[in-house]
């Protein structure tokens, strides 16, 4: 039986992650902050070590005796959050992580990146793992920060000091999030009779499809290799229509232009430089949600073996768990 480190496994996906690894017959020490919330977890049998991933020492006593590590903790959120956090958290603490890896030869590192280090695609051209870094100008702390960690992983892996894999899932949907983190689009979606919807589209995953990629990358992931688990590619508006179609919800739908949504995330930046109001649009934001953010996961397919469950059931599981849980 081999030993996993989760890191940030009281997360959405390192909670899931967590439940995965233990059905498959893996041994799991789940790392987690101290004051971290534990709810998600607690039916879970797994070792669990309190400590900070951007402190070093509590990162090697952490990767101590595994033979796994899969880095999932990051800092997500586009707004409110300085560059410093995110260079603290996304990148020093993967460097930590790295650095125990190598000196502690584990046999293998997956590390949890995003799409969005890879550049997106059309609907009829989505992202592959060949495109490179554009999203740039997105000047998003929370994407370039991913994107320097992804880089360090793979540059040590071409050093040859570590066995290294990168997966990169899209934007994840399913039940048991309890802080909603990308929940939050459903919770936006319901109990409304107007529904202001943004111009763009992204790609959508069911969370356990994004669990069985990670598991899967374990064994049959090429080191040095990247993997978009990217599942099925909406409109937001596409997005929106299946879920009023699982809540039986009826609404007027109205399509925001996209000059506006930028001219409103520009004004929400100055704001919050100028008179430091943190709000919860700013450029980055909205930028992102202009865009046609779309991407193909046919290479995890073929070599990850991940089948992708239809989107609709990740949306009703998600709305499901979302009402019985008193959320709406």
């Amino acid at each position: 039986m081999m030993k996993v480190l989760i890191t940030g496994a009281n997360g959405f996906l390192g909670s899931h992650l967590t439940r995965e690894l233990f059905r498959q017959g893996y041994e799991v020490k789940a790392m987690i902050r101290a004051s971290a919330n534990l709810l998600g977890m607690e039916d879970i049998p797994c070792e669990i070590f309190s400590g900070n991933i951007d402190n070093r020492d509590d990162v090697c006593a952490a990767v101590a005796g595994c033979d796994i590590v899969i880095h999932t903790a990051c800092i997500t959120d586009q707004w409110n959050i300085s560059f410093e956090a995110y260079e603290r958290v996304n990148f020093t603490a993967t460097k930590y992580i790295v650095e125990a890896c190598i000196a502690q030869q584990v046999k293998r590192l997956i590390y949890v990146s995003t799409a969005n280090t890879i550049g997106p695609g059309s609907k009829m051209h989505p992202g592959t793992e060949l495109n490179g870094f554009t999203l740039f100008n997105a000047n998003s702390g929370y994407i370039n920060t991913k994107y320097l960690a992804q880089q360090y992983v793979l540059e040590q892996v071409a050093a040859g000091r570590l066995q290294g894999v990168v997966v990169n899932p899209t934007f994840m949907i399913g039940p048991r999030d309890s802080k909603p983190s990308s929940g939050k689009l459903i919770l936006y979606g319901m109990k409304k009779k107007v529904l202001f919807y943004p111009p763009g589209g992204k790609n959508f995953v069911h969370i356990q499809d994004v669990c069985r990629g990670i598991v899967n990358a374990i064994d049959k992931g090429k080191t040095g290799d990247c993997y978009l688990l990217a599942g099925h590619n909406l409109t937001y508006r596409e997005f929106f229509n299946i879920l009023n179609q699982v809540s039986g919800e009826k609404k007027v739908m109205i399509r925001i232009p996209r000059f506006l949504l930028k001219i409103a995330g520009v004004t929400g930046s100055v704001l919050q430089q100028l008179l430091h109001i943190r709000g919860k649009l700013n450029y980055t934001a909205a930028y992102m949600l202009s865009l046609d953010n779309y991407y193909t996961g046919r290479k995890s397919e073929r070599e990850l073996q991940v089948r992708y469950t239809p989107i609709e059931d990740a949306i009703a599981g998600a709305h499901s768990w979302f009402k019985e849980n008193n959320y709406f």
